[in-house]
């Protein structure tokens, strides 16, 4: 599920052929075309690996992947991460993840609404209810907004305008100080979070955008209310490469290359944090490339295991593409089920056949 720009033939890109200087398309384009993963980190996933079973005493055709994540049934436990909108061409990728998540029963987030929620006329970019109206929606809100003037009512609605059922507050600092419209701010943020927590009335969770979050932190975002964490860890996009691309400040644009390692790998957060918090709602993200991938993070304890940029590629070319890399993460992950005997996804995490190298 490598991402990729090139539109298959017979089928029409998303992205306009023209340049643009808009941010969330400009992302797109540099997520698709240029190196932005992190540099000298993995996920660490490669560490582990599943101990084959060669009798598994199970049929093949009855492995479950059902699930149920904040009291919300799914057919799978596989989520399409927050990734964009904003824009005519971005609000069409959100179209058609949304259609795509709806027809194969994965969890669906949105990227960051705020530009709808100051500017109305966006908002259809992330209307994406009416494509994927029996799935559960995360909406996306930048954590730091709330130290700029956002509260409960931005929140809500931002979770309106995705007609979600849960909202996550991302967490980029580092992005913000490269990005060249970056906000900083993030002192005293804690109790602002744990207000919109305990006040908003749906699921807020917390996640980070792929350097990930660590057990002590998650513990404090529990603490404060938070429903979920998506450690989003690092091994996949570094949004300082990302940022790096857009500046045209040199010495940022230096700066960054020094933070092309900098994270904490994605199996790392996903152990750390279910040991911190047995209990907690849990979305193990960053990196991942597969469906054996995903079956790690589930088996390390995560609840469900988010894709982002892997998808960004064929959401782009088709929906014929899209789909095709849904189910193929879907087989990868029934297959590495039954390689362990695992009928279910109760069996599969905690499992004894996940052992380190």
């Amino acid at each position: 599920m490598k991402p990729q720009s090139a539109g298959s033939a017979g089928h029409k890109s998303l992205l306009p052929s023209s340049r643009t200087g808009e941010r969330k398309l400009e992302h797109v384009r540099l997520c698709l075309n240029e190196e932005v993963g992190g540099s000298g980190i993995t996920t660490g996933f490669e560490q582990y690996r599943f101990r084959h079973n060669a009798l598994p005493e199970l049929n093949f055709e009855d492995i479950s992947l059902d699930t149920t994540f904040l009291g919300r049934k799914l057919r799978t436990p596989l989520l399409i991460s927050s990734m964009t909108g904003g824009s005519k061409a971005t609000g069409a990728i959100n179209e058609r993840l949304a259609a795509a998540a709806e027809r194969r029963g994965w969890a669906l987030g949105v990227g960051s609404v705020r530009a709808a929620v100051e500017r109305s006329e966006l908002a259809e970019t992330f209307q994406v209810r009416s494509w994927a109206p029996g799935i559960p929606v995360i909406a996306n809100i930048g954590a730091v907004q709330l130290s700029y003037g956002f509260g409960v009512d931005e929140c809500r609605r931002a979770v309106e305008i995705a007609g979600a059922d849960w909202l996550v507050l991302h967490l980029n600092g580092l992005q913000e100080v490269f990005q060249p419209e970056g906000n900083t701010g993030f002192a005293s943020l804690l109790g602002q979070i744990e207000k919109v927590c305990r006040v908003l009335g749906v699921p807020v969770g917390i996640k980070e955008v792929g350097w990930g979050i660590d057990g002590e932190t998650a513990v404090r975002l529990y603490n404060a209310g938070a429903a979920f964490i998506d450690v989003a860890g690092a091994g996949g996009t570094s949004w300082s490469q990302v940022e790096k691309f857009r500046s045209k400040d040199p010495v940022r644009r230096a700066a960054a290359e020094a933070f092309a390692d900098w994270g904490i790998p994605t199996a790392e957060c996903i152990a750390e944090v279910r040991a911190a918090s047995p209990q907690g709602g849990l979305i193990g993200s960053g990196g991942l490339k597969h469906g054996v991938d995903a079956a790690k993070a589930l088996a390390l304890g995560a609840d469900l295991a988010g894709f982002g940029r892997s998808l960004l590629g064929p959401a782009v070319e088709s929906e014929e593409a899209l789909d095709r890399a849904l189910a193929q993460a879907e087989l990868e992950l029934r297959t590495a089920m039954f390689g362990i005997g695992a009928p279910d996804l109760a069996a599969l995490r905690g499992s004894p056949r996940l052992i380190r190298k």
